[in-house]
């Protein structure tokens, strides 16, 4: 299934999030690079084509916010988080799906970085609804399903 319920479709509601992580990340990445390659290097960061490094910085923290996940919904933090998170995700959204949003989000923020202030503002109001007043995090995709 490509949309769905995390546990069977490769997107799902929190491939959003994904996205609007991907800018703040991407942001993150590349000003964290340009500091150590112009503060520690010596070398000019305007000159310097970063993209691989950011790359590596943006899948690195996808794939390590993709573990801990994995561990939390079975259930490392105990019943309440692991129903939270309602089951364990799909492998191809875990390993492709998130990971590559996470990465599209980057190449937006690296194209348009006035994005990237709205995108941290949305994803901390996403956050906050989903964790603190939703039930569990497959909660939007089912009121869509059942209306």
């Amino acid at each position: 299934m490509i949309w769905g319920i995390k546990t069977i479709a490769i997107f799902d509601v929190w491939t959003f999030e994904h996205f609007l992580s991907g800018l703040s990340i991407g942001a993150l990445a590349v000003s964290c690079n340009m500091k150590i390659f112009k503060g520690k290097l010596g070398l000019d960061s305007r000159d310097i084509e970063t993209r691989y490094f950011d790359l590596i910085f943006v899948l690195l923290a996808a794939y390590s916010w993709e573990t801990v996940e994995h561990y939390l919904e079975n259930g490392l933090m105990g019943d309440v988080v692991a129903y939270w998170f309602q089951g364990v995700e799909f492998w191809a959204n875990r390993i492709f799906a998130d990971p590559l949003i996470t990465v599209v989000g980057y190449y937006i923020a690296v194209g348009n970085p006035k994005l990237v202030t709205p995108a941290r503002i949305l994803s901390l109001i996403w956050l906050m609804v989903h964790v603190f007043i939703f039930p569990h995090s497959m909660y939007l995709h089912e009121i869509f399903l059942n209306n």
